[in-house]
């Protein structure tokens, strides 16, 4: 079990990144709760279509986490969620309908109106 840390969103485009956005946001969170700005990314069974996304400040960096680094913040990803959502990039997004974490994902084949939920 290796661990991955990567830094830059050319190098870690191949696996998953996290925008500048989602870093700003993961900063400020981080600092308001006295936590790492560490943000953890699972993919759970269920959803309205089949897999849905987890998102959750970290303490630390586990054995078989690939990490990676923009802005100072830590994107970590267990290696059985990773299969899932190789190539990813996570964003924040402000809109209308409310603010939160988005998974751009190539691996899904589809996804549900909420954006937390997809199929493979």
């Amino acid at each position: 079990m290796t661990q991955t840390v990567q830094t830059s969103e050319q190098e870690i485009g191949q696996d998953i990144f996290l925008t500048s956005n989602a870093a700003k946001r993961v900063a400020a969170i981080a600092e308001k709760q006295a936590k790492p700005a560490i943000l953890r990314l699972s993919v759970e069974g269920g959803g309205c279509s089949g897999f849905q996304y987890r998102f959750g400040l970290a303490e630390q960096i586990e054995p078989d986490d690939i990490a990676v680094i923009e802005s100072g913040v830590t994107l970590v990803v267990d290696e059985i969620s990773l299969d899932l959502v190789r190539g990813s990039a996570v964003d924040f997004v402000e809109s209308l309908g409310g603010n939160a974490f988005q998974v751009t994902n190539p691996n899904a084949a589809s996804g549900c109106g909420c954006g937390s939920s997809f199929s493979i």
